[in-house]
């Protein structure tokens, strides 16, 4: 996403814990900051992100933080997936400094980041969302207004809840087929021409030997981690017991990614949970 703002003629200021990642983008042309204050400081629009609403909390109402070094009406966009209750918390702290924010997730996988094809669900005011649409549009293909503050997050939290469900249905489908006796290509084919077609199945088949460049081709490397697949689905679990709305494939799915992380796969692509499901040599 960095590269791509870049690549459109942006000048970037770049923060990171991990300085690989800085390393990387300030040999692309990027200029580094020693903390998310004094990159902020410098910014006319901050980007953000983080792994989880702990991380955002302390990168924005933090003592060196976002808000403590940003100037008063530069806009702040977060493209992590967090819950909604605090996405709207941490905009509600931006606004009182003059700050307007939006809550921006993401889909799309590493693929999409890397060919700016991702999907944008932004939570913001609609002046807000016109302002950042353009910015927007130099890292994701569809720019979507979901409405106000936190709406973004709802969106998010529901597609990742079905696509963890997906690609659970999509595992165990191949599983079969390959067991069964089917050319798993073969299978994958018909599934993806006929009523089970998915995500998981067309553009993600977890099956090894499917599809070239997606995780599986790998050892279910370079893909959004199990471990985050687990903590989006219990956002989506904590959001379904706060609406009093029953979820009951998502529990299992949540259940099952967190068993497959448990026996050490955590970092590896939640596809891998085939691995899991197939049945012993």
């Amino acid at each position: 996403m960095a590269r791509n703002l870049l690549k459109a003629g942006h000048s970037l200021i770049v923060f990171d814990v991990v300085q690989r990642n800085v390393d990387a983008l300030t040999a692309a042309g990027a200029t580094s900051a020693a903390s998310a204050k004094l990159a902020a400081a410098r910014a006319d629009l901050v980007i953000t992100m983080l792994p989880s609403s702990p991380h955002v909390k302390s990168v924005y109402l933090g003592e060196d933080g976002v808000l403590v070094g940003v100037p008063s009406g530069v806009p702040l966009i977060d493209s992590s997936t967090i819950d909604p209750h605090t996405a709207r918390d941490v905009a509600a702290a931006a606004a009182k400094r003059g700050n307007p924010m939006a809550d921006a997730p993401v889909s799309g996988g590493t693929g999409g980041a890397e060919n700016g094809t991702l999907t944008f669900m932004v939570g913001a005011e609609h002046s807000l969302f016109e302002r950042i649409r353009p910015i927007l549009a130099q890292m994701g293909k569809n720019i979507v207004h979901c409405g106000d503050s936190g709406t973004g997050q709802v969106a998010k939290i529901c597609n990742n809840l079905l696509l963890g469900i997906s690609m659970i249905g999509a595992a165990e489908a191949m599983n079969l087929g390959a067991s069964l006796g089917i050319d798993p290509k073969v299978l994958a084919g018909i599934i993806n021409a006929s009523s089970g077609r998915c995500w998981s199945s067309d553009t993600y088949n977890p099956y090894p030997g499917v599809m070239d460049d997606v995780p599986a081709a790998r050892g279910y490397t370079g893909g959004f981690g199990t471990d985050l697949m687990v903590k989006d689905l219990g956002l989506a679990a904590d959001a379904a017991r706060q609406a009093k709305q029953p979820v009951p494939m998502g529990a299992m799915a949540q259940q099952l990614y967190q068993l497959w992380s448990s026996r050490g796969a955590g970092g590896q692509d939640f596809s891998s949970i085939i691995n899991l499901l197939k049945k012993p040599a």
